[in-house]
């Protein structure tokens, strides 16, 4: 295992759809060590894909526990490759920031609830209904697989404010 440098914008690498993973191979496993490495190494991490690390693949990790309001609301670490959204539904406002934008958040709308589907690394098929802050991290990981950065879900760059002008510690809703 191995904490990887994460690559941030405008890093053309971001805006690249991800491939399908195929076969649960070695290489495979390498890239999800190396995501739960990267992700538990940033202060503030509560999901990672594998595309923030260099690799085009179908790889997610998110994890709510990490941010004290939602120890309990989640279903902890989740690791899904090849996730899917099957349903969403309702609408919720969140700040939203993002290791590969790391110098800035915004409010973005998003559906409040979803249904994912995904693959576990125990090659087990999963569906993992989730709310609020777990929904919201999972369509925001989801959206890095198809070349999508939250700055995609604001209408103009001027909604983006500075970190520096929050306080990181204050900042409780980022990915």
């Amino acid at each position: 295992m191995s904490v990887r440098k994460i690559i941030t914008y405008p890093n053309p690498l971001l805006r690249e759809k991800s491939r399908e993973i195929t076969e649960l191979s070695e290489d495979v496993l390498r890239v999800v060590r190396d995501l739960e490495e990267t992700m538990y190494s940033a202060p503030h991490g509560i999901g990672i894909s594998a595309p923030q690390i260099g690799e085009l693949v179908r790889l997610i990790i998110v994890d709510v526990t990490r941010n004290p309001h939602y120890k309990r609301a989640n279903h902890g670490k989740l690791i899904l490759i090849n996730p899917v959204i099957v349903h969403a539904q309702g609408e919720k406002v969140t700040r939203e920031g993002c290791m590969s934008l790391p110098d800035y958040v915004a409010f973005v709308k998003r559906p409040r609830e979803v249904v994912v589907k995904g693959w576990t690394p125990q090659e087990r098929e999963v569906e993992i209904e989730a709310r609020n802050l777990e929904a919201i991290a999972l369509q925001h990981e989801i959206d890095h697989l198809e070349g999508i950065l939250f700055i995609d879900r604001i209408s103009s760059l001027s909604e983006l404010i500075s970190r520096n002008s929050l306080g990181r510690e204050k900042n409780g809703e980022e990915e």
